[in-house]
């Protein structure tokens, strides 16, 4: 018998962490390459972990509860005739896996110089502290060699430091001796991967009748990704005005024989996404990414939706938009907006991702300022269809169905007049909307 590890996988491209939601093995069990292990919860998606080996399981190194970074050991499988390690004594079950993994520990040193005054502490498995349990402990003056950790072997977790946090019961001892924690050293994630932490919360003064409502693991997840896009992207904001009329008129003359036909409705949002892969498809350069040294322009347009739940937003991804009907469009927006509120969303629809068009004007919005979805380089607000009175040929009123398509961009990237080409080439299309121009089919 050989222990293989099964790791954290990554369900998402910005993607850092997950929870072990529950365990559906237990030691012994028998599993075939790709049974389901565990469900794990992140900020993007629920998912299972499935198994990388036919074998028996292990050690489950991972607790129900417990939130571990991407890359991480959760559990152990028995792998008959497999070339790994041999089993080792129980007591060292989770060094040794995380050993495998790549992930190094400092080791005691034989003797101090005399003008060190420093303690090293032993390396044991509650003194083995995580980055992520350092940064948290370290922005609230927390003294971990005073918390009881709830992971494997009395190891603190982010989660323990995060319950402390949100108590206010802040443990710290007198300064006397200062100790140094043995610091797991994990490879280097890429920078794309790298969370932007939080500033330290304010105080709030809270009074009768205030109603404290706890931060979700998705909901502080949203938070440290919008904090990072507005802290490495130089955003900027142009809007413009387009005169939908004839796009109205076409939609409705179809929407009820086309709900009858297909079972789901013929949207404006549909019209809009054809249109916007359209001006992509000719100004490709909207369609890119900044990676530090080099601007990656994508060759697929993959548009990402923004849909929102009561209490989370979550971003899926409809691939090549531009070789899709406005039909075939309208049946995946609708498709995916019922797996995000049904909780089925998996990781393979929020991948991919390159430029997000977000449907504002569903809540009646008339001008946003939307926030870039990292690492793309721009995102497009849909605002809402309203009647206007504009002035037409031979300066007559008319009312007409208006709309503001709000683009916010990342300066490191595009320049204002990329963008208002695109603006107008989108505009340019919408205004032209008919049976002959854009098929529904």
């Amino acid at each position: 018998m050989a222990i293989q590890n099964i790791v954290m996988p990554q369900l998402g491209e910005s993607v850092t962490e997950g929870t072990i939601e529950r365990w559906l093995v237990k030691p012994g069990d028998k599993v075939n390459k790709y049974d389901p292990l565990a469900e794990v919860n992140t900020d993007k998606v629920n998912a299972e972990i499935p198994s990388s080996f036919e074998g028996i399981v292990g050690e489950l190194i991972a607790s129900e509860g417990e939130t571990l970074p991407v890359g991480a050991i959760v559990c152990t499988i028995e792998v008959e005739g497999a070339v790994g390690e041999p089993p080792a004594e129980k007591k060292s079950n989770v060094s040794a896996a995380i050993l495998n993994a790549g992930v190094q520990h400092k080791e005691e040193p034989q003797a101090q110089p005399a003008t060190q005054q420093v303690a090293v502490k032993a390396p044991r498995d509650k003194a083995r502290y995580s980055p992520a349990v350092l940064t948290l402990a370290a922005e609230h003056n927390i003294d971990l060699t005073l918390v009881e950790g709830s992971g494997v072997g009395g190891r603190i977790t982010r989660k323990d430091i995060q319950a402390i946090i949100a108590s206010g019961q802040i443990p710290t001892a007198p300064a006397q001796s200062v100790e140094v924690p043995v610091v797991e050293q994990a490879p280097a994630p890429q920078a794309v991967q790298q969370p932007v932490q939080a500033p330290s919360a304010p105080a709030v003064p809270t009074a009768a009748g205030d109603v404290e409502i706890p931060v979700t693991a998705v909901r502080r997840a949203i938070a440290n990704n919008m904090l990072r896009s507005k802290h490495e992207v130089p955003h900027a904001w142009m809007m413009m005005e387009v005169d939908v009329t004839n796009l109205v008129a076409y939609r409705d003359s179809l929407k009820n024989e086309f709900k009858r036909n297909e079972g789901f409705n013929l949207t404006y949002f549909a019209f809009f996404m054809k249109a916007i892969s359209q001006a992509l498809k000719e100004f490709p350069m909207m369609n890119s990414m900044w990676a530090g040294d080099k601007i990656i322009q994508k060759k697929d347009i993959n548009l990402s939706i923004a849909v929102a739940t009561e209490d989370a937003l979550f971003v899926p991804v409809i691939k090549n938009v531009d070789e899709k009907s406005v039909k075939g469009i309208a049946r995946e927006i609708h498709e995916l907006s019922q797996l995000v509120r049904t909780g089925k969303l998996r990781s393979e629809h929020m991948q991919g991702g390159t430029f997000t068009v977000n449907n504002t004007g569903s809540f009646g919005s008339v001008q946003s300022m939307g926030i870039i979805n990292y690492p793309q380089a721009a995102i497009l607000q849909v605002e809402a269809i309203v009647k206007r009175p504009v002035i037409m040929e031979g300066n007559m009123f008319a009312a007409r169905d208006m709309v503001n398509l709000c683009l916010s961009l990342d300066h490191r990237v595009l320049d204002g007049l990329v963008c208002g080409k695109f603006l107008n080439r989108v505009k340019e299309i919408l205004e032209n909307v008919n049976k002959e121009t854009m098929s529904v089919y």
